[in-house]
């Protein structure tokens, strides 16, 4: 009996123990790659790969051990089975630490839900090899009660047989043994099966067989005692275990459920206080906003009238300041006499036990728990507030970060309301100068009239040749104030062009980088929000490029390429494009080619735009029905009259059918021009800004063709153009007869904003093969020179999501300061407009700088005028980049100077 004893006690609690402890060991390794996973930028890849080691070499250890101690098939069997579990599991985390020593951040969620299949059969595995231990141990428990009935019958039957023989031989045994056996009997009879720690014990000094039968009995007790201490003690350690991980973990699950600090605060102390046995609670939370760091209270249990406790402190200012300092946890036992903070109805009472416990997070405080109790804290008290407090220090870290991006987002909304008013201030000063404009041009118009005039009058007489040269000279002055007029347009609206790209830019960069989210710590909500800030975004830059357009068109200076159009490919993108959109409103939507060459000679990007205009016109406007383009062969009365018509045969036809709203007669040549739709009710119904039309109209006569519409309201509208093929470009024919003459060789001074686009989309295709998986970012050095701080700060956070160290300057005097005294340089992105000193002088005094003078330099500015390009060039910049930046351009366009 001794022996079945020994064997629960030591060997199945061993082996039980052994397997917890595997459990636990595991628990900790897969808890420390969660909390890598949770904040990637600021986690120690040495420190988790030193404690995943230690963990694996002792989960190895305690299965080596388990391999020695089994004598069982199944408990091998199931110790196998663990084992060829956690060795997959093993190699997982290895792959994991050696992908964050690369710095392979993103790969790592993967790579770890890729395990999460084996990690739960793991878990099983160790569960059932630690039940069928526990079986076992009951089992043997079984066997050492059997044992002892059994002895304790043998016993009995062998007294009443031992007492009948000693009757039976003499009388004087029985006298002399009666005595004896009574007490035998008595303490036989004692005996409480229901609490074994104390068994009474024969008092027998004979040596006979008696004194023996004592003697086990004696024996007996002393093994059944040991083994009710030990099973009462294992007993209370399992329940402690269970009390503790049933608490936490109903505590760890309120962190999911709160948005703010303060909520999160009350509601933990609140639950937390009675678990550990408190009467009093309180939670400072960490605040860096100050100039010293300062812990503030932000709830507390069983807070008394007085509101006991300070409102904040300081590190070391203090215990609970000591607490922060030494990172330790404090307990005060002997409190003072005069020291009163808890109050119940009766009065005020001294507590008996005061604890102070650190919250951490990666070796650094975020806030400090204190409890006080009217009785001493157990040690499964503490032991439970040790364990949560693993895990607080990164709840409240989340929830700060979700509370600080909804900060962010707020300030982009506001920026993007202010911008909107920007824009309608812009539309209207454009407005303003269109119709001065018209006044300027009708004034020439009238001084024309008077040259003639003069000019008649002159052959007349010469008596008024003097009256001849002063009208002329007068004529030529309202020409030089009517080019000056417009050379004034242009220079508005390019700098205003600048005013509003620059905020736009950060607009746009950081509400794309709100989209991606990396990080996953956005709700679905504020991700639909940054995409519709960020689509509202490049709907404003639409806008900006419309009205561009529309002014280059006007002033006769929009360059016109033409070149090989393949009409195939072209309606086989339109059909692409537009098949979505008709199936979003249920409308039928067809494109048709009759008899159309498969090479047409034109500018494709006007003619291109031109068609897309037409089509989101009519998708826009019609409700059902259909919408149809058609592309043929135009015939004569189609371009009959037309400035070209006898210089080529050769016209394309092009007709957009729809079904929608129609178009009253008398507002049919309203549409055409800028700003304008049918009436003020379709503008406030459908939207828009009615440029699309006039500028299909302006690019039509550009490319020596027209554009016009057939339709009846009510019934749908037919917009058709007509171009001609010209395979040798724009012919030369009488000056007046067409309004582009000079568009194909001229380029206005206006942000070119579709031709830069087109111009770097070129460049990506080329960069494309030098792109890697993004390591030539990591470590690297860039310096960000911009006078605009909201640029700053979406460029600095956007590379430093890329590992990227980043230096700022605001201006060019700034920024050869920082080089001078920075060893290490790998770029430098470079805004043009600033003060002090712009970004041309600033690119030049570099290079003539005796270090960093070869360091790549990328130019980026919002007022991207013809010959910006070449300007930055010859002062310095090794390449180009038009604002508002696509971040995944510019990294690309980084990635190539870097590798």
């Amino acid at each position: 009996m001794k022996a079945n004893m020994l064997e629960i006690v030591e060997d199945r609690y061993y082996k039980v123990n052994q397997a917890t402890e595997i459990r636990q060991l595991f628990y900790q390794t897969d808890q420390q790659l969660l909390s890598v996973l949770t904040d990637k930028d600021s986690s120690d890849s040495a420190m988790t790969a030193e404690l995943v080691k230690a963990n694996h070499e002792g989960i190895q250890t305690r299965i080596v051990n388990l391999e020695q101690e089994l004598n069982r098939q199944k408990s091998k069997l199931l110790l196998k089975e663990v084992e060829q579990a956690y060795e997959s599991y093993a190699q997982m985390q290895n792959s994991f630490i050696g992908l964050m020593s690369n710095g392979d951040m993103d790969s790592l969620e993967a790579l770890y839900r890729s395990e999460r299949e084996n990690r739960n059969a793991l878990l099983n595995k160790l569960a059932e090899f630690k039940e069928y231990q526990e079986s076992l141990m009951a089992e043997s428990l079984n066997g050492a009660n059997d044992t002892y009935s059994q002895l304790v019958s043998t016993l009995v039957a062998a007294v009443a047989i031992a007492i009948v023989l000693i009757v039976g031989v003499t009388v004087w045994v029985i006298r002399s043994t009666g005595r004896t056996i009574s007490l035998i009997t008595k303490g036989i009879k004692d005996i409480d099966y229901q609490d074994l720690s104390s068994i009474s014990r024969l008092n027998v000094e004979s040596n006979d067989e008696i004194g023996n039968i004592a003697k086990a009995f004696n024996s007996m007790a002393d093994s059944l005692e040991n083994y009710y201490v030990k099973e009462q003690r294992y007993s209370a350690e399992i329940s402690e275990q269970n009390w503790i991980q049933s608490q936490s973990a109903a505590l760890v699950s309120i962190y999911s459920q709160h948005v703010t600090i303060a909520n999160l605060a009350d509601d933990f102390i609140s639950r937390l206080a009675p678990a550990a046995g408190a009467d009093l609670g309180v939670i400072y939370v960490k605040d860096d906003n100050g100039s010293k760091p300062v812990f503030k209270k932000q709830a507390a249990y069983a807070d008394g009238a007085d509101d006991a406790g300070r409102d904040f402190f300081y590190e070391g200012e203090g215990l609970a300041g000591q607490t922060v300092r030494d990172k330790k946890t404090i307990f005060l036992e002997d409190v003072p006499e005069d020291y009163k903070v808890l109050s119940t109805g009766l009065g005020d009472v001294r507590p008996k036990s005061i604890m102070m416990a650190p919250v951490m997070l990666k070796d650094e405080v975020v806030a400090v728990l204190e409890l006080a109790s009217l009785r001493p804290f157990t040690e499964a008290q503490i032991k439970l507030l040790e364990k949560v407090i693993e895990t607080l220090g990164i709840a409240i870290t989340n929830i700060s970060g979700r509370m600080e991006i909804e900060r962010l987002l707020a300030e982009s909304q506001a920026q993007t309301e202010e911008l909107q008013a920007q824009a309608e201030e812009l539309q209207s000063q454009s407005e303003e100068l269109q119709a001065q404009s018209e006044e300027m041009q009708s004034q020439s118009e009238e001084l024309r009239m008077i040259n003639e005039q003069l000019e008649e009058r002159s052959r007349d007489a010469e008596m008024k040749s003097e009256e001849l040269q002063a009208a002329k000279e007068e004529l030529e002055e309202k020409a030089k104030q009517l080019g000056l007029s417009s050379k004034y347009k242009s220079e508005f609206l390019a700098n205003m062009s600048h005013e509003l790209r620059t905020p736009l830019n950060s607009i746009l960069l950081l509400s794309e980088m709100l989209a991606e989210d990396p990080d996953q710590i956005l709700t679905e909500e504020q991700k639909e929000f940054s995409k519709v800030i960020h689509t509202s975004g490049q709907d404003l830059l639409a806008l900006i490029n419309d009205i561009l357009d529309l002014s280059k068109v006007e002033v006769g200076k929009l360059e016109i390429s033409f070149e090989e159009v393949n009409m195939g490919e072209m309606s086989q993108r339109l059909k692409q494009h537009f098949t979505q959109v008709a199936r979003h409103k249920n409308l039928e939507f067809t494109v048709t080619s009759e008899e159309v060459p498969s090479v047409f000679n034109t500018d494709e990007q006007r003619l291109q735009q031109i068609v897309k205009n037409l089509l989101s016109n009519a998708f826009k406007f019609t409700e059902e029905g259909s919408v149809a383009v058609t592309f043929e062969k135009a015939s004569k009365g189609d371009f009959f009259g037309l400035p070209l018509s006898s210089y080529t045969n050769d016209w394309l036809k092009i007709t957009v059918l729809d079904t929608g709203i129609g178009i009253p007669s008398e507002k049919q040549e309203l549409i055409f021009e800028a700003f304008q739709q049918a009436d003020g009710a379709t503008m406030r119904k459908y939207g828009g800004t009615g440029l699309g039309l006039s500028i299909s109209k302006e690019f039509a006569q550009l490319l020596g063709g027209i554009c016009k519409v057939e339709s009846e309201e009510g019934k749908g509208s037919r917009f058709t153009l007509v171009i001609p093929n010209l395979p040798n470009g724009m012919p030369e024919i009488e000056a007046g007869s067409l309004a582009f003459e000079e568009a194909a060789v001229t380029v206005d001074p206006v942000t070119q904003v579709s031709e830069a686009t087109e111009a770097q989309d070129a460049k990506e295709d080329t960069e494309a093969e030098h792109q890697q998986t993004g390591t030539e970012l990591k470590d690297k050095t860039v310096i960000v020179v911009d006078d605009d701080h909201r640029n700053i700060y979406a460029l600095k956070n956007a590379l430093k999501k890329e590992g990227m160290n980043v230096l700022t300057a605001e201006n060019g005097m700034q920024c050869l300061d920082l080089i001078m005294g920075t060893e290490q340089i790998d770029i430098v992105l470079m805004d043009i407009m600033m003060p002090l000193m712009d970004g041309y002088e600033t690119m030049k005094r570099l290079r003539g700088l005796d270090r960093h003078q070869d360091v790549p330099i990328i130019a980026l500015t919002a007022k991207a005028m013809k010959g910006d390009r070449e300007k930055c060039m010859e002062a310095g910049a090794t390449d180009y980049i038009s604002k508002p930046l696509k971040l995944d351009q510019l990294l690309s366009v980084m990635r190539v100077w870097l590798s």
